[in-house]
């Protein structure tokens, strides 16, 4: 998985945790007992991956030491070109990984089923839940086997526009949990860890991926207790195993102590290397105040894994210029400064700021022509170096 905003070795960080990840995620099974590990989806971004990218991964999951079962979900899908029918996963896939490739029961352990419902393509047209369900024998599991789901996609519930026709419907599920059809829902596609039922659950990506998702970074340790033609016992325990995160932070930039205020929070975050920050501000500041702010956030941007600041997420205000003039800039640089100044007010801002002032932009393009937000990112960077900045 890659993303644009991490610098070629933040990327390489990146990729890395999300192999090491597997072996954290397996340690966790070993010290909770755990019979097994079921993965349900998207185990590959895609299918278009590196022979090295694949080997780290089966070489990590040779490390972990009970049974992995794992689904394919729309990422990685049995469809046409699917990654799990090369040679390389075929020849080199651990004797103790399972891929569960075909709908329906699978026994896995002396009384323990696994209801598969795999993706055979990237966009089903039915609630493929509903159909591999409705095809197990009526009635109560046998007696002592705990029955699994394991399944992939959006649930009804959760898709408030009811658009999608592959929408995995929750009410036929809860009658099957009630009956003692099955007993638990294992569920993968939402990177936030999401009870939908006390026995359904997604259980998130194991490593964040984005800022929207709530309560990433866990694996889900469940003890199941079957009850007959009731409902089963279950318990569920979220475990971390994250070693990244995102963090977005908004916050007001009107004075020295505001900026003092964003210095001491970005100072304060724990593993940097590792934190990916989206940073969005707002206020009036000073040309001073301004080349302040961007010598922070550079200093800042160096121990961070990123340091994200989408132009959507800023409006920021330039209130004056009368800080250059304080510089005593003469001869060729004081012309620049005039003809930086005029075209800085030839035009009007790409977006409107606070009491009628100038919104400078943080987004700097390269080839990007000439108008007032790139003048005015010129003033500030001027200001910088003319008074001894280091950037």
């Amino acid at each position: 998985m890659t993303r644009r905003y991490l610098a070629s070795e933040a990327q390489a960080r990146f990729a890395s945790s999300r192999v090491d990840v597997i072996r954290r995620l397996g340690e966790v099974a070993v010290r909770q007992g755990c019979d097994f590990v079921l993965v349900c989806g998207d185990v590959f971004e895609h299918a278009q991956l590196t022979p090295q990218t694949v080997r780290r991964a089966l070489e990590a999951l040779r490390a972990v030491e009970v049974p992995v079962y794992l689904l394919p979900g729309n990422h990685d899908h049995l469809g046409p070109l699917s990654l799990w029918a090369t040679a390389l996963l075929a020849e080199e896939l651990p004797a103790h990984v399972h891929v569960l490739d075909a709908p329906g029961v699978h026994a896995v352990a002396p009384g323990v089923e696994i209801v598969a419902v795999p993706w055979h393509g990237k966009h089903p047209g039915s609630d493929l839940v509903a159909e591999v369900v409705a095809d197990l024998p009526q009635g109560p599991a046998p007696q002592g086997t705990v029955r699994v789901v394991a399944a992939h996609g959006a649930v009804d519930v959760l898709d408030q526009d009811r658009r999608s026709a592959s929408a995995i419907a929750v009410a036929p599920l809860v009658a099957a949990l009630e009956a003692g059809q099955i007993h638990y829902v294992a569920l993968g596609d939402r990177h936030s860890r999401t009870r939908v039922d006390p026995a359904i659950w997604y259980c998130g990506a194991p490593e964040p991926t984005a800022w929207r998702e709530q309560d990433p970074g866990d694996v889900l340790v469940v003890e199941v207790e079957p009850a007959g033609a009731a409902r089963a016992a279950v318990q569920v325990t979220p475990h971390t195993v994250a070693t990244w995160r995102f963090v977005a932070l908004d916050r007001r930039t009107d004075c020295d102590e505001d900026l003092d205020a964003l210095d001491a929070e970005l100072a304060a975050l724990p593993d940097k290397d590792r934190t990916v920050v989206r940073l969005g501000l707002r206020g009036t500041l000073g040309l001073a105040q301004h080349a302040r702010l961007e010598e922070l956030l550079a200093r800042h941007a160096d121990l961070l894994a990123a340091l994200h600041r989408p132009s959507q997420h800023t409006d920021l205000v330039l209130a004056g210029e009368d800080d250059i003039a304080d510089l005593g800039l003469g001869g060729f640089l004081a012309a620049a400064v005039e003809e930086i100044r005029t075209v800085s007010h030839e035009a009007a801002p790409t977006r409107p700021g606070v009491d009628g002032g100038a919104a400078a932009t943080t987004d700097f393009v390269p080839g990007r022509p000439d108008d007032a937000d790139s003048a005015r990112d010129a003033l500030a960077l001027l200001y910088r170096l003319a008074s001894g900045g280091a950037r």
